[in-house]
């Protein structure tokens, strides 16, 4: 759907989706999401990130309560899993607010820097939104505040191209391979010292695991989607750690290569509307070391436990389902 248009008689809304990358992602506009939107409308976005994976909108200067309503458009929105929920702005618990300077107050100075030394490739920044838990969000919806005038921006990548540019072996050998997930800090964090300690406590006080298919199967379209990610998968499971590794490492590589992804610039108004199914998505590490401001806020919608092509459905280790506010 390279460029496509939808009218609605009721609203006179004119959608514009235009493709933005060779394989992912596309700009949409013609549409005010501050307004009640017709079911017609609705669909057009929904089919938009379907066939995209992630698509964009810019000047949407929505409050917290419209960013809310237009999430719940597309189904129930996600309450985090275990004690701790993260930060929201008050009086709307539905949204994640992603401040860095909020992680500094929480954690101490640097912090970004000094978990990054941590990381055990590159890639490590990589991943789907809150696999740690049994049934991960189906759908994410990012809304950009405050944003610097240079850096910060996200990458995206298409899973299910990914899934596909494997030779047939491999997409056979991996079709029925399942792995365990959890937190990214506990993945890459070691108890080296104190500071790492004290993070660690945190998230062993409160475990949240689950083991999906390597490869699930969409609910929606039933495409085939490599369901793994650098930031939050911890092994295949039945294998030994280093066979996990070098496995995990070669999928790592594969999915993350620059022909499935898409690169945003943010500006404030703008938002992101991904498919947490069928892609990954890097945070930028680029402006950490600098003061300036970039405030995000997020919406996520519920989603259901993951199908592989086998038949296995995701299962919990530890910790709690997601549930709906």
């Amino acid at each position: 759907m390279k460029g496509s248009s939808v009218t609605s008689s009721a609203q006179l809304t004119e959608i514009t989706v235009q493709q933005v990358a060779g394989r992912i992602g596309a700009e949409i506009s013609g549409v005010d999401l501050r307004e009640e939107l017709d079911e017609a409308t609705v669909a057009e976005i929904r089919q938009a990130v379907l066939t995209h994976r992630v698509v964009f909108f810019r000047g949407q200067d929505l409050t917290h309560a419209q960013h809310i309503a237009f999430g719940r458009r597309f189904g129930a929105l996600t309450r985090r899993p275990g004690k701790k929920h993260g930060v929201h702005p008050e009086g709307h618990p539905e949204i994640l607010t992603v401040d860095p300077k909020r992680d500094t107050e929480r954690y101490g100075a640097d912090f970004e820097e000094h978990y990054r030394r941590k990381w055990l490739s590159p890639l490590a920044g990589w991943h789907s939104d809150l696999t740690q838990a049994v049934n991960p969000p189906s759908l994410s919806i990012l809304r950009a505040e405050k944003t610097p005038d240079f850096g910060g921006d996200t990458q995206w990548t298409n899973t299910v191209a990914a899934y596909e540019g494997l030779s047939a072996p491999l997409r056979e050998f991996v079709d029925g391979l399942t792995a365990e997930h959890a937190f990214f800090t506990a993945v890459h964090l070691r108890h080296s010292d104190e500071r790492d300690r004290e993070i660690l406590k945190l998230y062993c006080e409160d475990p949240q695991v689950a083991v999906h298919p390597v490869v699930r199967v969409h609910p929606e379209t039933g495409e085939k989607a490599l369901f793994v990610s650098p930031g939050s998968t911890t092994r295949i499971t039945g294998f030994t750690e280093l066979e996990s590794r070098h496995l995990l490492e070669l999928l790592f590589q594969h999915l993350t290569s620059a022909e499935y992804t898409v690169r945003f610039r943010w500006e404030p108004g703008s938002m992101a509307f991904w498919d947490n199914r069928s892609t990954c998505h890097l945070a930028p590490t680029d402006f950490a070391h600098l003061d300036v401001d970039r405030v995000m806020h997020r919406v996520t919608v519920l989603g259901e436990p993951a199908q592989g092509p086998d038949g296995f459905v995701s299962r919990l280790v530890s910790g709690e389902p997601m549930r709906a506010w």
